[in-house]
């Protein structure tokens, strides 16, 4: 029989378990996600688990998030790319999306928010597939797609696979005095400035520095590749590593160094890490359909998978839009790029805080 349960500590160890062995879950499942969240937002967690003679079959991590700007929600997870139930087995995923759609009411929030990284455990779920939505309080959210690819034996290899006008600036970059290093909370601050003006130049708030300090307490492994010019940090990028994954999640550089083309080289210099340390996958994250981002990663030969975003509506009588492409936002996105950094570093975690 299953027994839906919420978390507690007590069972850490076994769900981190559950989440590093399923195929299905993801970093965003792990629990050091959830204390790093619940740490430095003070977002309320609602974990739920399903169990099967005490021991977890299906984990589903939920997170309650209130802004008044930008609604209330329950979300599996905020600031996380992937999401949603975990687990292979029809009668335990249809149980605990029941178990969250039963919490979503009872906490009367707008939506909730399940942010799968494929459609298998929707299915498993017993959610309608994408064409069929509407018929329900379910609706599909079909804005993001994500990247991955596998990391090839040798470091060769992985520069022969990148098309021939990326492998170029790869080559620009090798040839214009760019080093990068390995680094952890020792390289933090540096990391931050160059992340918080990025951020403000792309018209976003940025989270707050107490946020990667504490995803990087809670994720041992992750580690922030730097890439350097005449003793100068001039980018970095904040990576997670997932079972034989390599996932770079926060990153920028310098606008005044885009001429040496440090993104490329940065990335690059990440790719040929991962093939050094064994890596199996490079996983280049999530991006919006014909954007910037999107474009670039598809010139380095890696292709788009759509994710399966559901959200089911309580309150809410339709779709919530809390993108950067929503119209809505254009003048205030507009005007955030002109700010000084000073004020946006002080006022960007208060509004992100209530953005998922």
């Amino acid at each position: 029989m299953i027994i839906i349960k919420a978390y507690n500590e007590s069972y850490r160890g076994k769900w981190d378990a559950f989440a590093l062995a399923a195929d299905d879950a993801s970093l965003f499942h792990l629990t050091g996600w959830k204390e790093a969240v619940e740490k430095t937002f003070g977002h309320k967690p609602h974990y739920i688990m399903a169990t099967r003679d005490e021991e977890i079959c299906g984990i589903l991590p939920l997170f309650e998030v209130k802004s008044r700007l930008f609604g209330h929600a329950l979300v599996s997870v905020p600031y996380g790319v992937y999401g949603g139930i975990s687990t292979r087995d029809e009668e335990t995923a249809e149980s605990l999306r029941k178990s969250a759609e039963t919490l979503a009411g009872l906490m009367e929030v707008d939506y909730l928010e399940l942010r799968n990284s494929t459609n298998g455990s929707c299915h498993l779920a017993g959610l309608p597939a994408r064409d069929d939505l509407g018929a329900t309080n379910w609706h599909g959210k079909d804005l993001y797609v994500t990247f991955q690819k596998r990391i090839l034996p040798t470091v060769e290899e992985n520069m022969n696979a990148i098309p021939r006008k990326q492998r170029a600036m790869v080559r620009k970059a090798e040839k214009s005095g760019l080093s990068s290093r390995i680094g952890r909370l020792e390289d933090l601050d540096r990391f931050f400035a160059i992340y918080a003006q990025n951020v403000r130049d792309l018209g976003s708030p940025v989270y707050p520095i107490a946020f990667f300090r504490a995803l990087m307490e809670g994720y041992k492994d992750a580690f922030i590749l730097s890439v350097w010019k005449d003793g100068k940090m001039v980018a970095g990028v904040l990576t997670f590593v997932f079972r034989d994954m390599l996932m770079p999640y926060y990153g920028g550089g310098l606008r005044e160094y885009f001429d040496y083309a440090v993104n490329d080289f940065m990335y690059w210099e990440l790719m040929k890490y991962g093939c050094e340390q064994g890596s199996g996958v490079f996983d280049f994250g999530r991006s919006k359909k014909e954007t910037g981002s999107y474009r670039f990663k598809k010139h380095w030969g890696f292709e788009p998978t759509p994710l399966d975003y559901r959200c089911y509506l309580v309150k809410a009588m339709e779709m919530p839009n809390v993108s950067p492409v929503n119209p809505k936002y254009k003048l205030m996105i507009k005007v955030w790029k002109q700010l000084p950094l000073a004020v946006t570093n002080w006022l960007g975690p208060k509004l992100v805080r209530g953005i998922p």
